[in-house]
């Protein structure tokens, strides 16, 4: 994708989830030399309208927030779900 001159989207990958669609992508800063991941959440409000958020993860970060996710689904998985309950469409997440 072409903006201002430069590539900036690298990788795209699209969660759909009810009446929420989850996007991540992988994008390059305008120098081309290096790279982040943006997670949206975009949720319809309306007929034609969205509501959007937005986290820009830096690659800094990745490890701190692989780690940080994954400890809390295994929370949730070990305290908050019934015992076996599996997380809504399948399958226990495990992020290793």
């Amino acid at each position: 994708m072409e903006n201002n001159g430069y590539k900036d989207e690298i990788f795209t990958k699209r969660v759909r989830a009810g009446k929420r669609t989850y996007f991540f992508d992988v994008k390059s800063t305008k120098s081309e030399k290096d790279f982040y991941i943006t997670i949206t959440e975009s949720k319809r409000v309306g007929e034609e309208e969205y509501e959007k958020h937005k986290i820009f993860l830096y690659k800094e970060d990745f490890e701190k927030f692989r780690e940080a996710l994954a400890e809390t689904i295994e929370q949730v998985q070990a305290e908050l779900l019934q015992h076996g309950e599996p997380l809504e469409h399948g399958e226990p997440v495990k992020l290793e």
